[in-house]
């Protein structure tokens, strides 16, 4: 008999979400409509050994909670237990991508730099990408060397609104009257 995860959605101001808790840890914070998806699902149904199920648990409602403080700007951390599935460098990058500051970014060299290998930068931003845990794990905080917005499961107006709702983002400040 296969183990279940439990999933549920959640509609925010960003886009909509899907939420899965796992022996009741968090294993699925993600982009509902995202490209990768179905792929993203499948590497966490094999490496769980389970089945999705929609019902909600106790780490959703706990999760939603988190994530509704944090869209009012009311909550910088989250205080969730993770379930991360992937290869060990992915874990890596995904808790990498966890002690980058609330209101600050960082580029994909200077991550694979505090990683320890500067040629690693391809490797890392497809770890990046392939996170199951977004916002939690804070990938919409990585940006190109040159500042610029880059590819974000979310899409780029989701990666910038949730930059600008932390600070990261300075909104234009000259305005036509």
């Amino acid at each position: 008999m296969k183990k279940i995860i439990y999933i549920s959605y959640l509609k925010t101001p960003f886009g909509e979400l899907i939420l899965g808790s796992f022996n009741g840890r968090l294993c699925i914070c993600d982009w509902r409509y995202r490209k990768q998806r179905e792929a993203i699902d499948n590497r966490i149904k094999n490496g769980l050994e389970a089945n999705f199920k929609e019902q909600n648990t106790p780490v959703m409602e706990k999760t939603i909670l988190q994530l509704q403080e944090y869209f009012k700007g009311n909550r910088e951390e989250f205080d969730l237990d993770l379930c991360l599935v992937g290869t060990d460098f992915q874990k890596k990058v995904w808790r990498a991508l966890q002690e980058i500051p609330y209101g600050k970014t960082m580029s994909y060299l200077e991550l694979s730099e505090k990683l320890g290998d500067t040629k690693a930068i391809r490797a890392v931003a497809t770890a990046n990408g392939a996170n199951a845990i977004s916002i939690i794990n804070p990938c919409h905080r990585i940006i190109g060397k040159d500042g610029k917005l880059v590819g974000y499961a979310g899409g780029l107006k989701s990666k910038e609104g949730l930059l600008k709702l932390e600070g990261a983002l300075k909104t234009n400040q000259m305005h036509l009257f």
